[in-house]
């Protein structure tokens, strides 16, 4: 299995620090507001790398943070006239109900910024002990970025390139730092403003000690695979590998994965520009299972553009997964024969080609957009085999593909069993008005046939006659 690592700018075997484990963090939401697709993406992509690990048998230890206290929570929260935490606390419910629509699995571990700040002030304390910082007259605390000879080895940004590249490129600060390139570790409380005590002042952490010392706390101090998205490699990712690295001796992550950037129609997501979207305003319109499969039909290296045109045909792609899942579950169910027949083990030998290219793919960097592809050729494949075969496929070998499908898209975090959300004296009514209907068929009465249609499309069951027989969904 190959990962494109950030830091080497090339795709790297991976090798665990202990075998058959995984320890991996993913820097999360700032929890103010509900989340938008681009923090969905992702959510998504890195729940999928570690679906895939977990598919590859190893253990895999997730931790990805909810930062629970910011400017931007604060300022929230002065806005509406509640504490910062009541903020904090009713966005990351609200995050999760949206994880749990997009089939993100939970965490092993969920930390919030605010329950570590004893793990927070201990690392700057170690910082501070070995010179790699230092306490202002107000009480902050700054950094000391030259301390450390590494910087800018993850986003290859050279320090002296930084100091006259211009005002983006400096970590913004007053007059009281050593060096305009140092940045906070702590700062003092405002007027207003949730504070905790520390040895130099009543404040709260900065935003990149945060990370490091969560990192720390749950999956040790070094690491498999850091990852999130792009617009974290500098100067968030860079400065977590100068705090960890300096305060705990050991280099930080051995991997780093950057997803990149989610466009709207080709332009920038921004509120400004009236094209923002949150993940509950596009499944006010679709699935949030579209939402996930149109995240992997593009490597997550590349940049993906959002639009309607797109999330359209993401639609239907995901429909025609569906569709076949659910026409083999519909013939498994009334199929007979336990067990294959020699032709048909022959076919499922001829099908696990399909499982081959799609192993392929994701252990080539976790290219889903080149996975799911072989997921189609095998919806493909299914189809032509199942519903042109010249003799009824025995029920044992509709499992079989039925398992396979499933198998695969459940790689993807892809959910294709469709729910048909009936209660069983639900569905024993629907079956009991199509065997009416079938016997009015019989019996020439037409009439009665369409009046059963029409009763139970008001219902929101849809009839299809097959060749196989009379399918059912709820729409």
């Amino acid at each position: 299995m190959k990962i494109y690592n950030t830091m080497s700018k090339t795709k790297e075997e991976f090798v665990p620090l202990h075998e058959g484990q995984v320890r991996m963090y993913v820097c999360g939401p700032t929890v103010y507001n509900l989340i938008h697709i681009g923090n969905a993406r992702p959510m998504i992509v890195f729940d999928t790398v570690r679906r895939y690990f977990e598919y590859k048998g190893y253990e895999v230890n997730f931790v990805s943070n909810f930062t629970d206290v910011d400017d931007k929570i604060i300022k929230k929260a002065n806005e509406e006239g509640v504490s910062a935490s009541e903020i904090s606390e009713r966005y990351i419910a609200e995050c999760e109900k949206d994880m749990r629509d997009l089939n993100i699995e939970p965490a092993t571990t969920h930390p919030q910024a605010t329950q570590e700040i004893d793990g927070m002030i201990h690392m700057i304390q170690t910082l501070i002990d070995k010179g790699f910082a230092y306490v202002a007259a107000d009480g902050t605390v700054y950094y000391r970025t030259r301390r450390f000879k590494e910087y800018g080895k993850l986003s290859h940004k050279n320090i002296d390139d930084l100091r006259s590249g211009g005002r983006e490129l400096l970590v913004t600060g007053d007059d009281q730092k050593e060096d305009p390139l140092d940045f906070v570790l702590w700062k003092p409380k405002k007027e207003g403003e949730p504070y905790w005590e520390s040895p130099w002042c009543d404040g709260r952490p900065g935003w990149h000690i945060e990370c490091s010392v969560m990192s720390k706390r749950y999956l040790g101090d070094e690491i498999d695979i850091h990852a999130g998205g792009e617009d974290l490699v500098f100067p968030h990712h860079e400065n977590e590998i100068a705090q960890s690295e300096a305060a705990n001796g050991v280099p930080f992550a051995r991997y780093w994965m950057h997803n990149a950037f989610l466009n709207i129609n080709s332009h920038k997501m921004s509120k400004s520009a009236g094209n923002f979207f949150t993940v509950r305003d596009i499944d006010a319109q679709y699935d949030p299972q579209v939402l996930r499969y149109f995240m992997l039909s593009v490597h997550y290296r590349s940049p993906l553009n959002f639009s309607a045109e797109l999330m359209e045909s993401a639609k239907t792609s995901y429909e025609r997964i569906v569709n076949c899942a659910a026409n083999l579950k519909f013939l498994k169910d009334r199929a007979q024969g336990e067990v294959c027949t020699p032709q048909e083990q022959t076919l499922l030998e001829e099908a696990d080609g399909f499982r081959a290219q799609f192993e392929a793919a994701m252990d080539d960097d976790f290219n889903t957009a080149d996975a799911i592809t072989a997921i189609f050729e095998l919806v493909k494949w299914i189809n032509s085999h199942v519903n042109k075969a010249e003799e009824a496929p025995t029920k044992a070998f509709l499992a079989a593909l039925e398992q396979e499908l499933l198998s695969l898209t459940g790689v993807c975090g892809l959910i294709i069993e469709r729910d048909d959300g009936l209660q069983g004296d639900e569905e024993a009514y629907v079956q009991e008005k199509i065997a009416e209907r079938a016997a009015a068929k019989k019996a020439k009465d037409f009439a009665r046939a369409d009046a059963i249609r029409a009763e139970l499309l008001e219902k929101g069951i849809v009839l299809e006659d097959t060749r196989e027989g009379v399918k059912w969904k709820k729409v």
